[in-house]
């Protein structure tokens, strides 16, 4: 989904209104669900606190690099749930910085299952600063303007779970806001993102759970993408996986469960297109979550796959 030209690039190159794919993406997707979809707030019974940091094509010069770190929390005996989301991605001399608060109202369907709709509201911290790429003539007048913008936006969700499966809609970003270079005569603009989430686990046998999960993304002037991904979850205390990035990538997953409140996992994933894989040495990511209990909770109600 990442590009190696940046959008900066692009519009250097073509000087016009600009459609391309521009959200951020994690292969611990399973993780970062806050981020991707609102209504997922306060469904762990727990205060959860996630980070994710993602160094992608290692090797290449102005390759993406992003970090997230979402909390969120179950309110009112668990009928709504409350999250911040801070999303810092950069990409060459582009960086945007989003910082988003998240609210749902959850509904009991029966004793296992419960149905949330979420909304979201966020603020973009945009920064282009291409004046400070390297040119053969510094005085172009094509590099001299930075452009830095705070754009508001707002997202919603909708999010249905239970012990042992999930599956999610959502759009988080629902405006597609303009910004304009003067000195490149051009516009782009926020790319509208749609994303479907679905998982599941199943007893393998008493010490092996099959953990299968996916995560589908759809934008304008972009292929359809999907993230497939296997974890096996062994003894409760291990975690080995495999994913595939539809046209893009080939990974692994490792995590192990420090404790029942404490998970830390690392993923590699290689990309499988000629344009980026011969140029880089993979992709990283390290994911650290912890779920602070309350003390009048001896654990949580029940188990928490997701």
């Amino acid at each position: 989904m990442k590009k190696i030209i940046t959008l900066t690039l692009v519009l250097i190159a073509l000087s016009s209104s600009i459609k391309a794919q521009q959200d951020a993406m994690f292969t611990h997707y399973m993780y970062n669900t806050l981020w991707l979809n609102p209504a997922y707030a306060g469904t762990r019974d727990a205060l959860t606190i996630t980070g994710i940091h993602r160094s992608q094509w290692v090797g290449f010069d102005g390759a993406p690099i992003g970090q997230t770190l979402t909390m969120h929390s179950p309110i009112l005996n668990g009928k709504m749930g409350v999250g911040l989301s801070i999303l810092n991605d950069k990409i060459g001399p582009t960086k945007n910085t989003i910082i988003a608060l998240d609210v749902d109202y959850q509904i009991k369907l029966d004793a296992k299952s419960k149905l949330s709709f979420g909304l979201k509201g966020l603020a973009n911290f945009y920064n282009n600063n291409i004046n400070a790429l390297k040119l053969d003539n510094q005085n172009d007048a094509a590099f001299a303007e930075n452009t830095q913008r705070i754009l508001p936006n707002t997202g919603a969700g909708v999010y249905y779970f239970r012990e042992r499966f999930y599956a999610g809609i959502s759009v988080p970003k629902l405006f597609e806001n303009k910004f304009n270079s003067s000195s490149l005569n051009a516009t782009s603009k926020e790319q509208r993102h749609y994303f479907l989430i679905l998982g599941t686990v199943f007893n393998l046998s008493k010490d092996v759970k099959l953990k299968p999960t996916c995560f589908i993304k759809a934008t304008e002037a972009a292929p359809l993408q999907g993230d497939v991904t296997a974890n096996f979850i062994l003894k409760d205390k291990y975690i080995l996986g495999a994913m595939y990035r539809t046209g893009d990538a080939v990974g692994v997953l490792l995590g192990y469960n420090i404790t029942e409140q404490f998970t830390v996992g690392y993923s590699f994933d290689w990309s499988m297109a000629n344009t980026t894989g011969k140029y880089n040495n993979g992709s990283h990511e390290i994911m650290l979550r912890y779920d602070l209990i309350s003390k009048t909770k001896a654990k949580i109600k029940s188990p928490r796959f997701f």
